[in-house]
């Protein structure tokens, strides 16, 4: 289970400070007294040198003994007796002292004493006292003048101030320990919060969302690493959307090429199937030619000659459409802009299928105005006029009539070629501008269709960016294209 870092700080420092604190009181309680002696046998050395220096075989200097020594005494708690050869009290007032200065001298009467240091001049020593039943630290011995002497600091209060001092130092460390936890707390949320937010932030990037960003700020570690995580961050985001730019591209290369490889196959597979029928006309009328099956005949020769003869016509014009679709959809072929007059276009369009439409029993129609100008390449949008009546005249049936349009929409030249017979099927609508694609395959042999001028218009319009387009009339079919009208004529 993860723990918050928050409180794995606190307990750590309020662990520290624990043991801290039981440190102190068992340091206190373990070595205060010895401290606390030693200190007070510096004490008694310093008034031994003291008292050897002011008293001297012709006698001791009162004002010393009355001033600053008696200070030293009362501050630590110190009875001194001096005697002389004699053991009469020089310096002190304690019977009970100078006897046992004779005792510790003369009788011997030590033996119950811990000794603690022992010099030429001098004994100290930790000594309990059975008729007061205290404890006591005494430094007795012979002046430098031959004096005797004898110290005495009571050690019955040592225990007790150790005491005094560990309930103390424990209430002090309690009230530290509840402050310190306080402000810990407060330090270590301080410190985890930015912390947890660059955890959202390298989660959040993880997840690809580089709009997180560190706003905590601050001039430490914490804050130039957030500051490191924003421009990872945006970096990352850059680098990531050049990758995916890159990959769009390599993807559209890869479809290309295989709208290409596609492209070229379905393309070999149409114009093998198309030139197959003809090729093999051309091959077998030939042949009878070569093996004189009708020589007798001259009208099946003739027959024969006009097969061969339509048979390569259709083939050169499959050809030709070819070349010319292959340059307008691989831009090889330059657009010649120029204004020109649109219904002037439309009437020599007209009067040059005439002919072949009242062949056919065709009504030929014209509805617009007898002069509208427009932009164009006049030679490639006669090649989409004439594709269009070509279709209007192999699809023409009812009541055989085509109707060319040529009417304003706003700014542009819609031109429409209309024909009465049967709708296309609605299905087969966005099919019919795909080369090769013939919606009546039988009835498109028949006249000779090869399924290319839908797909020129198709290029045609495109690189004049200009609409165009199909769609059933409740008698029949209407295509139809756009161009811009010439300035003035709008």
């Amino acid at each position: 289970m993860r723990q918050s870092i928050r409180k794995r700080m606190a307990v750590l420092f309020i662990g520290l400070m624990v043991l801290v604190m039981a440190a102190t009181i068992l340091v206190n309680k373990l070595f205060f007294e010895q401290f606390y002696t030693h200190r007070l046998q510096n004490t008694l050395v310093s008034a031994y040198t003291q008292i050897d220096e002011h008293i001297t075989e012709q006698g001791f200097d009162r004002d010393f003994f009355t001033g600053p020594f008696t200070q030293m005494c009362n501050s630590n708690n110190m009875n001194v007796v001096v005697v002389d050869e004699n053991y009469n009290t020089v310096i002190g007032n304690s019977p009970l002292i100078a006897a046992r200065i004779w005792g510790y001298i003369v009788a011997g009467d030590n033996d119950d004493a811990e000794i603690l240091v022992t010099k030429d001049h001098y004994i100290i020593q930790k000594k309990l006292d059975s008729a007061m039943n205290m404890r006591f630290l005494e430094m007795w011995g012979t002046l430098s003048s031959g004096y005797r002497f004898m110290f005495r600091i009571p050690l019955s209060s040592i225990a007790a101030s150790a005491e005094i001092s560990n309930r103390f130092i424990l209430y002090v460390n309690l009230v530290a320990i509840l402050i310190c936890a306080i402000l810990i707390i407060w330090l270590s949320g301080t410190i985890a919060r930015p912390i947890r937010e660059l955890t959202d932030l390298a989660k959040r990037m993880a997840n690809l969302d580089f709009d997180a960003r560190y706003t905590s700020g601050g001039e430490d570690e914490i804050g130039q690493l957030g500051e490191h995580f924003n421009h990872m961050s945006q970096t990352l985001e850059k680098t990531i959307s050049q990758l995916k730019s890159a990959n769009a591209r390599l993807q559209k290369d890869i479809d290309q090429k295989i709208q290409i490889d596609e492209m070229r196959k379905e393309f070999l597979s149409n114009v093998s199937h198309e030139l197959k029928t003809p090729i093999a006309l051309i091959q077998g009328y030939a042949e009878g030619l070569k093996e004189c099956i009708n020589d007798d005949d001259p009208e099946s020769r003739t027959f024969y000659c006009d097969v061969i003869i339509d048979e390569a016509a259709k083939m050169n014009n499959l050809v030709r459409k070819l070349l010319t679709l292959n340059q307008l959809e691989f831009g090889e072929d330059r657009l010649e802009m120029e204004r020109f007059d649109m219904a002037e276009l439309i009437s020599g369009k007209l009067q040059s299928v005439r002919i072949l439409a009242e062949q056919k029993g065709v009504t030929l129609e014209y509805e617009g105005e007898k002069s509208l100008h427009v932009w164009g390449d006049q030679f490639k949008i006669e090649e989409v006029l004439t594709n269009y009546i070509s279709n209007a005249l192999n699809h023409v049936a009812g009541a055989m009539k085509i109707t060319v349009r040529a009417q304003r929409d706003g700014d542009k030249a819609r031109i429409s070629v209309i024909n009465t017979g049967d709708p296309i099927p609605p299905e087969e609508l966005d099919k019919i501008w795909i080369k090769f694609y013939k919606v009546d395959k039988a009835r498109t042999r028949e006249y000779g269709g090869s399924g290319v001028g839908l797909s020129i218009v198709k290029a045609i319009m495109e690189s004049h960016r200009q609409k165009y387009g199909v769609e059933n009339t409740p008698d029949g079919v209407r295509f139809w294209f756009e161009l811009d009208l010439a300035q003035g004529e709008a």
